[in-house]
């Protein structure tokens, strides 16, 4: 059972889905890099405020005695924002790595085969010519 588990976790499609997964963690992380401090502040700067901070404020908070704020409601759509701007940047690159692949496979299939010899009946035919003299 331990050889079954091994055989099926040493295949290459489950270790290249290993390494696509922890890359996709690193590219997000980069992303969101990306976003939180380039185009983030370069769009708060329209709003006059941090892009992540910006809300809606349904129902005002007060502040404790530690001047934290309590009980306020309100609709965070700035880091929504945030949020469809990475997943649009890492679809777009999903896209392009894709499209690459499927590029490089139409190449490899193009590739012309190797010019062939004489077909059997060719080699037929002129052993029969051959006998016939």
């Amino acid at each position: 059972m331990l050889k079954e588990f091994r055989d099926f976790a040493m295949k290459g499609n489950l270790v290249d889905i290993a390494v696509g997964f922890v890359m996709g963690a690193s590219f997000n992380k980069l992303v969101s890099s990306f976003t939180g401090g380039i185009v983030s502040p370069l769009i708060g700067l329209i709003f006059k405020s941090d892009f992540k901070d910006l809300k809606y404020v349904i129902q005002e908070g007060t502040k404790n005695a530690d001047g934290v704020l309590e009980g306020e409601v309100a609709v965070h759509w700035g880091e929504f924002l945030t949020n469809v701007i990475d997943f649009i940047i890492i679809a777009f690159v999903m896209f392009m790595i894709v499209k690459g692949v499927n590029a490089l496979k139409k190449k490899e299939e193009a590739a012309p085969a190797p010019p062939a010899g004489p077909t059997q009946e060719d080699l037929l035919a002129e052993i029969r010519d051959l006998l016939k003299k």
